[in-house]
C-alpha cells in the first residue's frame, strides 16, 4: 500500500420502507495480502426470497473469487468481469429451481496493495469517486432512464423523477449476458473517496451533495447521515438502501 494515505471505511444498510432486505453488502479485506480490499454492492430484485436469492449469490462468488484472487500475478479487470458473468450463471441456476424471476445489480471496487483501483458494474447500483469533495467519475446506469439522458431527451434531474426510472437495460439473472463495465484509477491519493451504493440511496442526492458529505464527515458519519437523509427524503416511499464508503485520508490527519 502507498505510504501516503491510510484508510478508513464504513458501510451501512436499512430496509427503508420495503417490507424486507433484498440489498447485499460487503468491505473485504483479502486473507493473504495486507492492503487489498475489495467493497461490493447488490440490488437483489424478484419477489420476497428471488431478489435476496440473488444479491446472496452476487455475494457468495464475489467473496469465493476474491480469495483467490492473487494482485502480483492475475488482471483484475479480468477478475471483476468473473464475478459479473459467473454470479450471473449462478443466479440463472438458482432460478430454475424456484418460481421467482431472480435478478441483481452488481457494483464492486477493488483497490490492490500498490494504490490503484479496479471497478465493475452492472445495473443502476452506482460507484462514485470523488477527490476533496469533487466527483471525479461515476459509474452510468445500465437503465432506461440513462438511455434517454445519454441521447440528450432528458435532464439527469428529470431522469430522477421519470416514471420509468427503474427500468434496467441489463443486470444478472436477465436472459441477456449482464453487461460489465470496468474502469481503472491509477493511483488513489489522500482526500480521494469510493462510494459503492444501490439506487436507494443515490436517487436522493445531487453528486455535489455526496461530495460535500464525504469529505467533512467520516466514513462512518457519513453512512448513518446519508442513510438519515434518503429516508427523509423517501416520505415513506423508499427503497433498500446500502452503501460502501473508503476514505483515503493523509497519514499526519
Amino acid at each position: 500500500m502507498s505510504k501516503g494515505y491510510r484508510l478508513t471505511a464504513s458501510t451501512g444498510i436499512h430496509k427503508g420502507d420495503r417490507e424486507y432486505q433484498q440489498d447485499q453488502i460487503a468491505l473485504v479485506s483479502h486473507p493473504r495480502v495486507p492492503g487489498c480490499v475489495l467493497g461490493i454492492v447488490a440490488d437483489g430484485m424478484g419477489g420476497r426470497s428471488g431478489g435476496r436469492k440473488a444479491s446472496d449469490q452476487v455475494m457468495m462468488t464475489a467473496k469465493q473469487l476474491f480469495e483467490r484472487y492473487a494482485p502480483e500475478r492475475d488482471d483484475a479487470p479480468s477478475l471483476l468481469r468473473q464475478m459479473v458473468q459467473e454470479a450471473h450463471i449462478v443466479i440463472k441456476l438458482t432460478a430454475i429451481s424456484s418460481e421467482q424471476e431472480p435478478h441483481s445489480t452488481l457494483a464492486a471496487f477493488l483497490i490492490n496493495p500498490a494504490g490503484d483501483c479496479h471497478w465493475v458494474h452492472a445495473g443502476d447500483s452506482r460507484i462514485y469517486h470523488f477527490h476533496a469533495g469533487k466527483l471525479v467519475k461515476r459509474t452510468m446506469d445500465h437503465s432506461y432512464v440513462q438511455t434517454l439522458v445519454e441521447k440528450g431527451e432528458i435532464t439527469e434531474e428529470e431522469a430522477n423523477v421519470h416514471p420509468q426510472s427503474n427500468i434496467l437495460m441489463g443486470c444478472l439473472g436477465s436472459d441477456d449476458d449482464p453487461p460489465a463495465d470496468v474502469h481503472f484509477i491509477p493511483q488513489l491519493r489522500p482526500g480521494d473517496v469510493l462510494l459503492a451504493c444501490s439506487d436507494g440511496v443515490w436517487h436522493y442526492f445531487s453528486p455535489s451533495e455526496l461530495g460535500s458529505v464525504l469529505s467533512s464527515l467520516s466514513p462512518r458519519e457519513a453512512t448513518e447521515f446519508l442513510i438519515e437523509k434518503a429516508r427523509t427524503r423517501a416520505r415513506g416511499g423508499g427503497d433498500n438502501l446500502s452503501l460502501v464508503i473508503v476514505k483515503f485520508e493523509p497519514l499526519d490527519s
